[in-house]
């Protein structure tokens, strides 16, 4: 997701913004804009350089705008679900772009659906739309508190009115969220992550903090603490996987996170080999971890064509597993005749795994050695990641071992959980507070029947 506030081009810089932010969603995108006056809109399925043509952003005029690159993890992947979604209601007009996952969504649509309400989408953004529209609350602000009040899970949003652009992250703070100003000091910038600023030559200001509000209008940036404190769950898969490793979350740069988790994972499961190779991309920085750790060289061994996109967050199995062949190929001359390392970010389901394994041996290495920069995925994401239920991962019911023998690699090394918090938290000190871990531990931080609770909204400078 992508806010921007106080330029007179606002789309041209969201749709900048939504190049940064491809790798979070390659199913649809979307920009809404205004002029003050009212709310201008394209949604489509698709990448954001096939959609925003110069004519279409002719189209989207205005000072402010949100965008939003969308991969559905809940809600089927059709135009009716792309965001942001942008609705009239008794107040005016709103949109919003949303990054996470309600645990309760089905719930409130249950009900909102008995009270007369119709839904145009599957998707649980909606849910919150609903609710903001039907609240008694008299600015937009306080609709949104009231309608937050009613959901749980993980949400980053960025709303924008005709006169204001908001942006809100849950009191956990699952999902990241930044906030930036350009270096003109006019723009300010709201984004899932800190990659974007660069492209936008907008200078890092800091995150949204967990369970905050802030407001952006003609006055500036203000902040709100709507909600009540809880112990923060940022999710620590992003570090692991899901962000862009020159992005930084919550003050821990991504990429350092990754070349320590490599450096980690060589001293708990070193093994003799010739060459350290990553899975590219999300592989790099642990192999380089890995390899400066070990001694051992590394080089690239598997090329990754850059016109396929993240296999991971495909909508479709088949077309995951058809594109691991489109997107990899091996580099003979690295690896015939050696003992490879292969370095790669997580296994979820191992079928990926076990197509490298093969492509690195029919190249000709002589031993396969596999090391994953995170622990097994044993449970499901119930907040924003695509592991919908367990019997897809294959670490939920079976042994290192077993993965190992069903990939095909002579060995197989996982990155301990306190490894893996370790090199997040860049010390080895008790770093597991402050992070949600279910993917790798099936503990979950949200219990279902026990709402979040919010207080009355606290003025203060941002």
């Amino acid at each position: 997701m992508i806010g921007v506030f106080g330029h007179p081009e606002a789309a041209n810089l969201a749709y900048l913004g939504l190049y940064a932010l491809q790798h979070r969603g390659q199913e649809s995108a979307g920009i809404v804009s205004t002029d003050g006056a009212q709310l201008f809109a394209v949604r489509e399925m698709g990448h954001v350089n096939d959609i925003f043509t110069a004519d279409r952003l002719k189209h989207l005029p205005g000072f402010a705008a949100v965008g939003h690159v969308r991969y559905s993890t809940a809600g089927e992947s059709t135009i009716q679900n792309a965001q942001p979604i942008a609705v009239n209601y008794a107040g005016g007009s709103v949109a919003v772009g949303h990054n996470g996952n309600l645990v309760n969504a089905i719930e409130l649509r249950e009900r909102l659906e008995a009270e007369g309400a119709i839904f145009a989408s599957s998707s649980d953004t909606e849910v919150i739309v609903h609710l903001i529209a039907r609240s008694r609350e008299l600015t937009l602000p306080d609709r949104i508190a009231d309608a937050l009040r009613q959901v749980r899970g993980a949400y980053s949003l960025i709303f924008l009115s005709e006169g204001m652009v908001i942006a809100v992250r849950d009191p956990m703070g699952f999902r990241p969220l930044a906030l930036g100003k350009s270096k003109d000091k006019g723009t300010w910038v709201a984004s899932s992550e800190t990659c974007a600023f660069e492209l936008l030559e907008a200078e890092f200001v800091r995150d949204v903090e967990p369970g905050e509000m802030v407001i952006i209008d003609k006055t500036g940036a203000h902040s709100f603490r709507p909600f009540a404190s809880q112990p923060a769950h940022r999710c620590v898969f992003e570090w692991v996987y899901f962000a862009r490793p020159d992005s930084t979350i919550d003050g821990r740069s991504v990429y350092r996170a990754r070349e320590r988790m490599g450096r980690r994972l060589a001293i708990e499961h070193p093994v003799p080999a010739d060459v350290v190779v990553p899975v590219p991309d999300s592989g790099v920085a642990a192999a380089i971890g890995y390899a400066r750790e070990s001694g051992i060289p590394y080089d690239q061994g598997l090329m990754r064509s850059h016109y396929m996109g993240r296999t991971f967050i495909e909508p479709s199995q088949q077309i995951r597993h058809f594109g691991v062949k489109l997107k990899l190929s091996p580099v003979r001359e690295v690896l015939a005749g050696k003992r490879v390392v292969v370095v790669d970010d997580s296994i979820v389901r191992g079928t990926t795994s076990r197509k490298i394994v093969g492509m690195i041996r029919s190249a000709g290495a002589r031993e396969v050695h596999m090391r994953i920069s995170s622990p097994p995925t044993v449970g499901p994401c119930r907040y924003g990641i695509d592991t919908p239920t367990r019997e897809e991962l294959i670490a939920s019911d079976h042994t290192a071992e077993e993965i190992r023998k069903y990939v095909g690699a002579d060995s197989l090394g996982y990155l301990s959980l306190d490894g893996l918090f370790a090199s997040v938290k860049g010390a080895n000190e008790e770093a597991k507070n402050g992070f949600c871990d279910a993917c790798f531990s099936n503990n979950q931080p949200i219990n279902i029947q026990q709402p979040a609770r919010l207080r009355q909204l606290r003025l203060v400078s941002a």
